[in-house]
């Protein structure tokens, strides 16, 4: 055993001795690895802080705790073919279907309606284009979360008065309230003028297009000035003090509904529905894609980097010919020699590796601070990079080092 790490600790210092005496080249030679290294751990972070950044957003966007009921609800692209199949099978969710759900199931669970339409809104001779008319119940904070940074949402009171009160967006505030609060102030919509009451916190963007341009109005108020639905969504939770889960919950409004659209007993349902689980999941399939094609794209460099040590480490085994072969001669064996260069290649690539990391690293918080997201380094993509990269070295140095192991030392002796 002391003589193996008599070996080992002789071929380090060797290895080493020989890296520090062409530092440039050295260097030089680390930088595919560094480069590669980084990129594969800022490309990791970019990941997961896109994956926690969409999920942060779907929470606050369509809650922790609910779940959406409607004729279509999906996440995704659906084919027209899909859609039409869907619009054939799937029963329209009308206000009777939603008065049916509260009546049989509102002891344990909150509904609230949610229809949405795109208008422009008007404050004074400003006009903010295409926001976000939503028509809801004022149970709708308790279901999912709907946070008032200033204000407060509509009452029931207000709702069941039909009275033309709104909760509006940030990017609403900062068209048209650059200074002062817009609480009082009255809003235009379709020439109804609208009370507001409350600022919804800011939500950021999702899919590439913000959630702050969302203007709430009662359902009563929408059907009012916008006209009635064919069809509305419903979000749903369970009352918090039944203690009754997301699951069970849904399994009651979903037994609630095939009873009420008479759907036969083992046919798929004839609506559809969408959790927080499943939002999440589709989340998780883009970006497992997005990093199935980008991560191996930015292990090109490591790959290069390779290359570029194999080259380097030819270069070295040539210019040390002679010394290989005094070292041969006065009795080292083959596996001295392989272990010495394998070591130098490797010890050159996990150097590289530990440095990318670095790099990676503080690039990530760099970017971090001046952008304002949260690029998140995880030790999957850390120790990714450094197996990835020792790995290049072993690779990358087993040639050169075998071709050293092999050198006749009576020709290596001759050699100048």
């Amino acid at each position: 055993m002391n003589a193996f790490w008599y070996k080992l600790s002789t071929a380090f210092a060797l290895a080493l001795s020989s890296i520090m005496a062409h530092k440039l080249r050295s260097f030089l030679t680390l930088l595919g690895v560094i480069i590669g290294v980084s990129s594969v751990v800022l490309v990791g972070a970019a990941i997961e802080g896109l994956g926690n950044y969409a999920n942060q957003t779907t929470s606050k966007a369509f809650g922790s705790e609910s779940f959406l009921i409607a004729q279509i609800a999906n996440v995704g692209k659906m084919t027209r073919k899909e859609r039409a199949e869907k619009l054939r099978v799937n029963k329209e969710i009308r206000p009777e279907d939603l008065a049916y759900l509260r009546a049989t199931t509102g002891d344990q669970m909150l509904y609230s309606p949610y229809r949405n339409r795109v208008e422009d809104v008007k404050y004074k001779e400003v006009t903010f284009e295409n926001a976000s008319i939503i028509g809801t119940a004022a149970v709708l904070p308790e279901i999912r979360e709907v946070i008032t940074t200033e204000g407060r949402f509509f009452t029931e009171q207000e709702e069941q008065n039909r009275q033309y009160v709104c909760i509006i967006g940030t990017d609403i505030v900062a068209k048209f309230f650059e200074t002062g609060s817009p609480i009082g102030k009255s809003l235009n919509i379709r020439g109804y003028s609208f009370l507001i009451v409350g600022v919804q916190e800011k939500l950021g963007n999702a899919g590439g297009r913000s959630q702050d341009v969302s203007v709430y109005i009662p359902d009563a108020a929408f059907t009012r000035i916008i006209g009635p639905s064919r069809s509305l969504s419903i979000f749903a939770r369970p009352r918090p003090e039944t203690g009754l889960t997301l699951e069970q919950g849904l399994d009651i409004t979903r037994a609630a509904l095939r009873t009420r659209f008479k759907t036969r007993p083992g046919a798929g349902d004839n609506f559809d529905f969408l959790t927080p689980d499943s939002i999440r999941a589709f989340i998780d399939q883009i970006l497992g894609l997005i990093g199935a094609v980008i991560v191996p794209v930015t292990m090109i460099s490591l790959v290069v980097g390779g290359i570029v040590i194999m080259n380097i480490m030819l270069v070295s085994v040539t210019e040390r010919t002679r010394e290989i072969g005094i070292r041969k001669s006065l009795g080292a064996r083959q596996a001295d020699i392989l272990l010495q260069f394998l070591i130098e290649a490797v010890f050159l690539s996990v150097m590289g590796g530990l440095l990318g990391l670095a790099l990676g690293f503080a690039a990530a918080k760099g970017l971090s601070i001046a952008f304002g997201v949260d690029l998140e380094v995880t030790p999957f993509y850390m120790l990714l990079s450094v197996l990835v990269s020792s790995t290049v070295g072993v690779v990358s140095g087993w040639y050169p080092a075998r071709m050293a192991a092999r050198l006749d030392p009576i020709e290596a002796m001759r050699s100048e």
